[in-house]
């Protein structure tokens, strides 16, 4: 009998002979988890060998493809996003510094003062100055930010794919790319705040001069005082450009390539595919969205009344500085992204498939 799995981001595979040996997650956990996101009473928990032994499925095998829920699907997208982020931030916090480089001065003084080069010489700079915590300057605000933001453009997406195809099960590129812009554009307009927090923390430097903001509290404060309520939504419009772009490319070359795994037979919906397919889209969204990115981190950083809007934030680049500036940083850009997708995918499929996996045993007689 055949196997054809399902390519949705949001599905569970069918079950399949050929999957490789499959992950277990303990028994508790996904429980314990699966009370939490239910908001079931902790009473019901049992703790026989027999009920231990249902909750403890195999990740990646399931009796019947039951899509998650909207729940699962936030609370899966944004857990997912936390932990890469948990994992990925210095490399994040290098990107920023080595983008913000030289904006303050021309192409030619700028290459005569490089403090930064290259991804692991900014790393091992800012830890020998700043101290190792500098690498995570701006952390809470990040995680806030992906708590927010991945769970809507990540989570929304396949629902809002559905609403464009009219609940078609085929999905055309057309469809993909337009709710890839949608999620992307929803998601800036609810977490922007903590953008600009996190891009403000990142790129102060605590060698030399005083802090700019002492915490992320005291950050909101001082923007929202000094620059007034629109300080916190600055650098909005680029926010989205470049959000809609990094969830078309990374969101819809994920589900392409994971498509194409499939139905070629190359792959089985496992690990490997997940890895393969998160590791070519953070390369694919690299390239695409790198310039707007740049733009964005500088618009979003620079002073109050630096830059009249974001175009001209692009134009005093290109004048001063020259094209090659709206790649700065494409290194630290590329580990980053792609071990972030890596990491947040493979993480948001098992956590679905942990999650649908429990509540399917937790629904089933004993």
């Amino acid at each position: 009998m055949s196997c054809k799995p399902q390519c949705s981001l949001n599905h569970l595979p069918t079950p399949c002979a050929r999957q490789s040996a499959p992950f277990r997650i303990p028994a508790e956990f996904l429980y314990l988890v699966l009370l939490l996101v239910e908001g079931a009473p902790f009473s019901n928990f049992s703790s026989s060998p027999g009920r231990q032994q249902k909750i403890g499925i195999m990740v990646g095998f399931k009796a019947t493809d039951v899509p998650p829920t909207a729940t699962v699907k936030f609370l899966g997208a944004g857990t997912a996003a936390c932990i890469a982020d948990l994992i990925t931030f210095p490399l994040d916090t290098a990107k920023v510094r080595l983008q913000i480089q030289g904006e303050k001065q021309g192409a030619v003084r700028a290459a005569a003062s490089v403090q930064y080069r290259g991804v692991l010489g900014t790393i091992l700079t800012m830890a020998r100055t700043e101290g190792p915590r500098s690498l995570y300057n701006g952390l809470v605000a990040g995680l806030q930010r992906q708590m927010s933001f991945a769970s809507v453009r990540i989570g929304l997406y396949d629902s809002v794919k559905q609403f464009y195809t009219k609940g078609s099960e085929h999905a055309g590129i057309g469809s993909r790319l337009l709710a890839g812009s949608t999620t992307g554009a929803l998601a800036v307009a609810v977490a922007q705040p903590t953008d600009v927090v996190k891009v403000r923390f990142q790129a102060q430097a605590r060698a030399g001069g005083g802090q700019r903001y002492q915490s992320t509290v005291d950050a909101y404060k001082t923007i929202a005082r000094e620059e007034g309520f629109r300080g916190l939504w600055k650098g909005t419009s680029p926010n989205i450009a470049r959000n809609a772009i990094v969830n078309c490319a990374e969101l819809v070359t994920y589900d392409l390539i994971k498509d194409a795994l499939l139905k070629a037979n190359l792959m089985t919906d496992d690990l490997p595919c997940h890895f393969t397919s998160a590791f070519g889209a953070g390369f694919c969204t690299t390239i695409i969205a790198s310039p707007v990115d740049v733009v964005k981190t500088r618009y979003m950083n620079s002073a109050l009344g630096q830059y009249s809007s974001a175009g001209q934030c692009a134009l005093t680049m290109l004048q001063k500085e020259g094209p090659r500036a709206f790649y700065k940083g494409f290194m630290p850009s590329f580990l980053r992204l792609g071990s972030w997708n890596v990491v947040m995918f493979v993480t948001y499929e098992q956590l679905k498939r942990a999650l649908m996996a429990a509540c399917t045993s937790r629904e089933a007689p004993f």
